[in-house]
C-alpha cells in the first residue's frame, strides 16, 4: 500500500473513531436561494483549530421536518466524528424565509440544497472541494438528485430513505383512485392558494383525524419530533409533487460514492433496492435488522450505527486527490 493510501486509510479511521470524543460548537447562519434566505446551524468540532479546513457534510430530514429535529441531530453526528455539518430550514419551513409556506415541493428543496452546497464553499471551516451530503427519509431523493447534478457534493449517504415512484406510490397512497384524489385535491389547494387562501392543515396529531400523520410516532411524541420548533403544517398543495417525483430512477443518473443505511423495517426499502440496483458499482449499503423507519430519527443505536458508517464513508471518499 501506498504512502497517499496509507494516510487516507488512517485518516478514515481517526475520523470514525474520533465519535463522541469531543464537544460540538455551532452558530447560526444565513444564505440565499431563489432570493430568499434561508436560516442554518453549523456544527464543528470545538477542537478544531481556526485555521483547520474540514471535510463538510451537508444534512436534510424528512418531510415536513426543521433542523432542530433529526438533521440536527446527525450534523452533531457528524462533527461529533470529525466534519463540519451543516442543517438548514427549507424554504418555508422553520425559520427560513418562503412565501410559500409548508409545501412539500421536490424542486425547490432540491434547489435549496444545491444553494446550500455553494455556500458551504464560502465557510472557512469547510474545504470547498470536500463536501458531501447526508439525506435522511424523503430527503434522500432530494440530496441525490442535488448530487447527481451539482459538482459540489463529491459522495452521497443517504439514511433510511424513502425513495418512490409511481408503482410504489399507488402500493403506498391507495391505488391508482387514492393517488388520482389527492393529485385533486393539490391541484384544488393550489388554485386556492393562487387567491390567497392556503390550505394548511396539522402535520401531525394524536386526535386530529384529518391530519397528515395521525397518531404517527415521533412527529406527536414531545420528547422526540414533537418540539417546540416544528412547524407541525402541511400545505395541501404539496400532494401532486410529492406523489408524481419519482426518486427511484435517480439512481440511474448518479455517479458518486453512495452509500444507503436502511431497514428492511422500516419504510418502502423495495425503493431503496430498486434505486441500488440503478446505482451500481457507486453503491455500498448498510441493512440494519428490525429497525423502524422513525427510530432512525433519533434513537441511540440506530443513529449511532448510521452516524458510523456514514462517517466511514466520508472518510474514505473525501479525501484530498480521492
Amino acid at each position: 500500500m501506498g504512502k497517499a493510501l496509507v494516510l487516507s486509510a488512517l485518516a478514515a479511521v481517526l475520523m470514525t473513531s474520533a465519535a463522541h470524543s469531543t464537544d460540538v460548537r455551532t452558530r447560526q447562519v444565513s444564505f440565499e436561494s431563489d432570493g430568499e434566505t434561508l436560516v442554518g446551524t453549523l456544527y464543528v468540532p470545538a477542537e478544531a483549530s481556526a485555521s483547520a479546513k474540514l471535510p463538510g457534510i451537508l444534512v436534510t430530514g424528512s418531510w415536513t421536518s426543521v433542523k432542530e429535529q433529526m438533521p440536527g441531530l446527525y450534523a452533531r453526528e457528524m462533527a461529533e466524528r470529525g466534519f463540519a455539518a451543516l442543517a438548514f430550514d427549507f424554504r418555508g419551513w422553520g425559520e427560513s424565509e418562503g412565501d410559500v409556506r409548508f409545501k412539500e415541493d421536490p424542486a425547490a428543496k432540491t434547489a435549496d440544497i444545491m444553494a446550500a452546497a455553494e455556500y458551504m464553499t464560502t465557510l472557512p471551516e469547510i474545504d470547498s472541494e470536500r463536501i458531501g451530503g447526508l439525506g435522511i427519509c424523503a430527503s434522500a431523493g432530494y440530496m441525490a438528485d442535488a448530487a447527481a447534478s451539482h459538482a459540489t457534493l463529491k459522495s452521497v449517504s443517504l439514511v433510511a430513505p424513502w425513495l418512490h415512484n409511481a408503482e410504489i406510490v399507488e402500493q403506498v397512497y391507495g391505488g391508482a383512485d387514492g393517488v388520482a384524489n389527492l393529485i385533486e385535491t393539490s391541484r384544488e389547494a393550489e388554485a386556492a392558494e393562487a387567491n390567497g387562501d392556503a390550505q394548511i392543515i396539522v402535520a401531525a396529531s394524536t386526535t386530529d383525524e384529518t391530519s397528515l400523520m395521525y397518531q404517527v410516532p415521533y412527529y406527536t411524541e414531545t420528547d422526540r419530533g414533537l418540539i417546540p420548533q416544528y412547524d407541525n403544517k402541511f400545505n395541501l398543495a404539496s400532494w401532486e409533487p410529492w406523489l408524481t417525483y419519482d426518486s427511484v430512477v435517480i439512481g440511474g443518473h448518479l455517479r458518486k460514492p453512495t452509500l444507503v443505511v436502511h431497514s428492511e423495517a422500516a419504510a418502502v426499502p423495495q425503493g431503496a433496492h430498486a434505486f441500488l440496483e440503478l446505482l451500481g458499482s457507486a453503491a455500498s449499503e448498510l441493512w440494519l435488522d428490525n429497525v423502524s423507519q422513525f427510530d432512525f430519527y433519533d434513537q441511540p443505536d440506530p443513529v449511532k450505527r448510521a452516524a458510523d458508517a456514514a462517517a466511514d464513508h466520508f472518510g474514505r471518499t473525501l479525501n484530498p486527490g480521492g
